[in-house]
């Protein structure tokens, strides 16, 4: 099985797939999780276009598809079941730009895709506790429009696949029940 798991920044969308994995590995039940993002830094830092992760979402629009065409061929070229984290959308300076666009779900060719998601209030707060990354500050507006854009997404991307679509809310304080959802999509 090939799963992608999305949701913007700050959602918990990593911690809730790790939890899920390692009770999943318990069960007998292996995923191997790639992070779409680190695949792409490799390849745009062997180019020497960029120096973190950050700088991947300022890269010009053309740029930018060719790293995920390239990404996604490498993916899809991976054995057995592989969890891929990843962005349904990435804010862009001239708008939100597909995280998997058509030429990389056809690589890839997922059977389901998790969104996960919070409050807008939560996620701002994840955000600022986390001083890993260099992140643009953005307004409740903002987060609640990014998280409507993703949905919109991932429904256009399960009809060019045929992917299930499971939303998944991660509110603070619940990640067990957040693990727990994606678990049983993931059986």
């Amino acid at each position: 099985m090939l799963a992608v798991v999305t949701g913007i920044p700050g959602t918990g969308k990593t911690t809730v797939a790790t939890r899920a994995m390692d009770i999943l590995q318990d069960e007998g039940i292996k995923y191997e999780m790639v992070t779409y993002g680190d695949v792409m830094i490799d390849i745009a830092k062997s180019r020497k276009i960029v120096e973190s992760r950050d700088d991947m979402r300022k890269l010009d629009s053309k740029t930018q598809r060719e790293i995920q065409e390239s990404a996604a061929k490498r993916i899809s070229e991976m054995e057995g079941n592989i969890l891929v984290d990843t962005h349904c959308t990435i804010s862009t300076p001239n708008g939100y730009l597909p995280g998997l666009p058509e030429w990389v779900l056809r690589k890839l060719k997922p059977d389901c895709i998790i969104l996960v998601e919070a409050k807008s209030e939560e996620i701002a707060k994840r955000r600022m506790g986390d001083k890993r990354r260099s992140r643009d500050e953005e307004m409740k507006e903002g987060i609640e429009l990014h998280q409507m854009m993703n949905r919109s997404f991932a429904a256009a991307y399960s009809v060019l696949t045929g992917a299930t679509v499971r939303v998944i809310n991660n509110p603070q304080g619940k990640i067990d029940k957040a693990t727990r959802e994606m678990i049983e999509v993931l059986r």
